[in-house]
């Protein structure tokens, strides 16, 4: 059943402490990194141990804290089964993807591929919630945020074109949250209580499924990784790197960001948080060019600048029309 949330409508209206814009620049950047630590990841661990890893930090990171704030997760059935579902789109399956394409791309396209999510969002809410109406100034901010990707892709040099089945593998993992969020929004907004009762509830069914897959997996490549947790038998250089990527990725990038993510979403709606995805290429193309040498372009310049005024045109509150406000006096009357 529909919550009868729109776009801009919080999931729950409670005051914060800390602004929900330094939460939202906060994620940028730390989603941000998350595709240079994905890359220094991959020099000892597979995509899937990437994903397992960062799944179970960020679990007992959310869990730790519900523990300590006296918290507890949500005894609701009807709860846990949608989280079943959320947890596949919020995690398993973008957190597998992600690193699977940076096998094949740079960690800056790879960024550029999560970019896809508002544009997902949108469909999602569409399709999922077909009595919704979004306001025209959005859609074309979007349309336009999505058109500084193709920028920064430069999908017509095929000289420099990226690897398809890499970038299509971004793509998907970056629809997968505009699915999973929309999710979220349409059967649990009516459940979510704040704080970190559900992010904790995430993580933990995420941590369950991340377990199967990583055991699955380990079945077919024992000739490769002994054990597994172990890196791979040929894996070269020092081992410092990728730890501690993968203790970044699963404390700050999957602990901490779920938890500002959700209550960016409370505070503003599933529309507007979700073009947090609009600034994390931008990060992702800077930290790959100056950590990784991956080239930083005019083009990916003239499409960054673009992506940064349509998420600022995207989260401008929008106005109340004439009726809406002729019936609010209705209802309010001086």
């Amino acid at each position: 059943m529909d919550s009868g949330a729109g776009p801009d409508t919080p999931i729950v209206r409670r005051a914060q402490r800390v602004p929900w814009q330094v939460k939202f620049g906060s994620l940028a950047i730390i989603w941000g990194a998350s595709f240079l630590f994905m890359k220094i990841g991959l020099r000892w661990f597979s995509p899937v141990q990437i994903a397992t890893g960062r799944v179970l930090l960020g679990a007992v990171t959310v869990v730790l804290l519900l523990h300590l704030t006296g918290g507890r997760l949500p005894r609701s059935w009807a709860v846990w089964r949608h989280l079943l579902v959320v947890a596949v789109f919020l995690a398993s399956v973008p957190f597998v993807l992600f690193p699977l394409g940076e096998e094949r791309v740079s960690s800056a396209l790879a960024g550029i591929g999560n970019a896809i999510t508002p544009i997902a969002t949108v469909i999602a809410t569409m399709a999922m919630v077909p009595s919704e109406r979004l306001p025209a100034r959005r859609v074309a901010a979007i349309v336009v945020g999505f058109l500084g990707v193709a920028l920064i892709a430069q999908p017509w040099d095929s000289v420099g074109q990226p690897d398809l089945v890499g970038f299509g593998l971004t793509l998907v993992a970056g629809a997968s949250y505009g699915v999973g969020w929309t999710w979220v929004r349409k059967y649990l907004a009516h459940t979510d209580l704040g704080g970190l009762q559900l992010p904790s509830a995430l993580l933990t069914v995420a941590a369950g499924q991340m377990v199967v897959v990583l055991g699955v997996w380990w079945a077919f490549h024992r000739d490769r990784f002994p054990a597994p947790w172990s890196p791979a038998v040929d894996a070269v250089g020092p081992g410092t790197g990728p730890v501690l990527s993968i203790l970044a990725l699963g404390i700050l990038g999957t602990g901490v960001a779920y938890l500002f993510q959700f209550d960016v979403f409370r505070a503003v709606g599933q529309q507007v948080g979700s073009l947090v995805t609009y600034l994390i290429p931008v990060v992702s193309v800077g930290l790959g060019y100056l950590f990784l040498g991956e080239r930083l372009g005019a083009w990916q310049l003239a499409g960054a600048a673009l992506v940064l005024g349509a998420a600022v045109v995207v989260t401008r509150p929008t106005r109340p029309t004439r009726a809406a406000r002729r019936e609010r006096a209705q209802r309010h009357p001086a």
